[in-house]
């Protein structure tokens, strides 16, 4: 479904923010990485009630817009050619691209190695590296997705009904309604402190669904220093 484009006044400011219509019953405010405002609505709410909820929480918007703005522009997208840097898990690699007739990707001494029967063609390339890339999220993600766990008193009542890797344009992860895990594959990019962090926050959605005190409560409890893992992460990543 197409989002919807509105906006409001808050002071001297205006706020424009998209609705997605969802099966939910409640309201929910995101403000993304590039600083867009994101309203997840039940899909029969009223355009006054998602006006005056935004209004509501305009201060917090622009606290968060303006944490964001500090970090862009973004990371220009990659070429995938020989000498670029990528990041896996924190740190930093150069590409080396090695004519093979076998097509393979692996870590050697400081470099991300991609041998290739297509040297010449960054496509190729690309498509090894992020298919290299998605397995690695995958079995890193679910290694520590366990670990996690394991910060709740009862972890299983926290564990979600499916982990889904997908590349996601703004958000770093996400928990449905229905308890399932997605998250961003670009975060296999960021060290495991940052990826610790993002899991614990989703998994605090299980309980709490929204981004209330309520939540942020249980964050601090289970992960005390989640504002330094976040900063770290935005800064790293930006």
């Amino acid at each position: 479904m197409k989002a919807e484009r509105h906006s409001v006044r808050y002071g001297e400011h205006q706020i424009d923010f998209a609705i997605v219509r969802r099966d939910r019953t409640t309201l929910e405010i995101a403000v993304e990485p590039d600083a867009s405002v994101v309203v997840a609505a039940p899909r029969d709410a009223q355009l006054a009630a998602i006006e005056e909820k935004v209004r509501k929480r305009a201060a917090w918007i622009r606290r968060q817009q303006r944490y964001f703005i500090q970090f862009l522009p973004r990371t220009p997208d990659r070429q995938y050619v020989a000498g670029e840097t990528h990041l896996y898990l924190g740190r930093q690699y150069r590409l080396k691209i090695v004519p093979h007739v076998q097509a393979t990707v692996k870590l050697v001494r400081g470099f991300i190695v991609v041998q290739t029967h297509r040297p010449e063609r960054p496509e190729v390339t690309r498509e090894l590296v992020e298919a290299w890339y998605r397995e690695k999220a995958q079995n890193k993600f679910a290694e520590r997705l366990e670990v996690n766990l394991l910060r709740f008193p009862v972890p299983e009542e926290f564990r979600p009904k499916g982990l889904i890797v997908r590349q996601l344009q703004q958000r770093w992860g996400s928990m449905s309604p229905s308890s399932r895990l997605m998250l961003n594959r670009r975060l296999i990019e960021a060290s495991v402190d940052s990826i610790d962090y993002v899991i614990t926050h989703e998994l605090c959605h299980i309980a709490v669904p929204h981004h209330g005190p309520e939540f942020f409560e249980l964050l601090g409890r289970v992960l005390p220093d989640w504002p330094d893992r976040k900063d770290k992460l935005e800064k790293k990543m930006a």
